[in-house]
C-alpha cells in the first residue's frame, strides 16, 4: 500500500469512523457502548493490518500491535477527567519511552526502522549491515533520528493530555462525554499523523545520508542511482574501513 494511500486510511479509520460513531450513535447506542465501539474501530484496523493484509511481523509491527491492543484493553476503563486525558495519551508515552529507553539499551530504535527499509535479508547482508551501524557517522545518525522521534512523541503526548484535559470535561457515560472526545479526536487524529510522518521522513532523511556519507560511489554514477547492496559490496571490497 501506497505511503499517502496509507496515511489517508489510517486518518479515516483512526479519526473519521470513530467520530462519526461517537457523533451519531451515542443516543441510539447508549454514551459508553458508542464509546467503546469508537475506540475500538482503530484498534481493530491495526490489528487486521498487521495480521491479515500486510502480515510483515517484525520489531516494529509488534510494537504496533502491542500498542494497539494495549489501547483496546484501557477502553474499557471507563474514566474521566485528567485520568482519561492520561489514558488517551498512553501510547504516545510507550512511544517516547520505547525510543528514549532504546538508547539506554545500545541499540537505537532506528536501526530496526534502517533494517526494514534496507531490508538485510541474507546473513551476509545482515552482518554487513550491523558493521555498518557500527560507524561513528551512522550511529550518531540513527541516535539522532531516534532522539528526533521520540521527542516529537513525547511533545504530541503533553499537546494530547492538554487538549484532553481542557476540552473532555464531562462525566464519562454522557453524550458531552462522547461529542467533547470526538472534538479531541477530529484536531489530534487528523493533525497528529500528518505531523509524525512528517518527523519520521526528516528522521529517515538524516539515517539516509549517515548510511551514503560512509558508502562509496560506482564509477561514472551517483550514488542515488545505484543499488544500495551494490555500494554495500564495493564498501566491503574495499576493506569497509570508510
Amino acid at each position: 500500500m501506497k505511503g499517502w494511500t496509507k496515511l489517508l486510511l489510517d486518518i479515516v479509520m483512526g479519526a473519521v469512523v470513530p467520530i462519526i460513531i461517537l457523533n451519531n450513535l451515542t443516543r441510539p447506542l447508549g454514551a459508553p457502548l458508542a464509546y467503546v465501539l469508537a475506540a475500538l474501530v482503530p484498534v481493530s484496523y491495526v490489528l487486521i493490518d498487521t495480521f491479515a493484509i500486510s502480515r510483515r511481523f517484525n520489531a516494529i509491527t509488534t510494537y504496533v500491535a502491542s500498542t494497539a491492543i494495549m489501547n483496546g484493553v484501557l477502553a474499557f476503563w471507563f474514566v474521566d477527567g485528567w485520568q482519561y486525558a492520561l489514558k488517551d495519551t498512553a501510547g504516545l508515552i510507550v512511544a517516547a519511552g520505547l525510543f528514549f529507553g532504546s538508547l539506554l539499551l545500545g541499540r537505537p530504535m532506528f536501526e530496526f526502522f534502517a533494517a526494514q527499509v534496507f531490508q538485510p535479508d541474507t546473513q551476509q547482508k545482515e552482518r554487513a549491515f550491523r558493521a555498518l551501524c557500527t560507524k561513528p557517522v551512522v550511529r550518531q545518525g540513527l541516535i539522532a533520528a531516534t532522539v528526533i522521534v521520540g521527542t516529537a512523541n513525547l511533545m504530541l503526548g503533553v499537546i494530547n493530555f492538554l487538549l484532553n484535559l481542557n476540552i473532555v470535561l464531562a462525566p464519562f457515560g454522557t453524550e458531552s462525554f462522547n461529542a467533547q472526545v470526538a472534538q479531541v479526536n477530529a484536531i489530534t487524529r487528523v493533525l497528529f499523523p500528518v505531523v509524525s510522518l512528517g518527523v519520521f521522513a526528516g528522521a529517515f532523511y538524516l539515517v539516509y545520508r549517515a548510511f551514503f556519507r560512509v558508502l562509496p560511489s560506482e564509477e561514472g554514477k551517483s550514488q542515488f542511482e545505484s543499488e544500495f547492496w551494490d555500494l554495500v559490496r564495493l564498501w566491503e571490497q574495499g576493506g569497509a574501513s570508510a
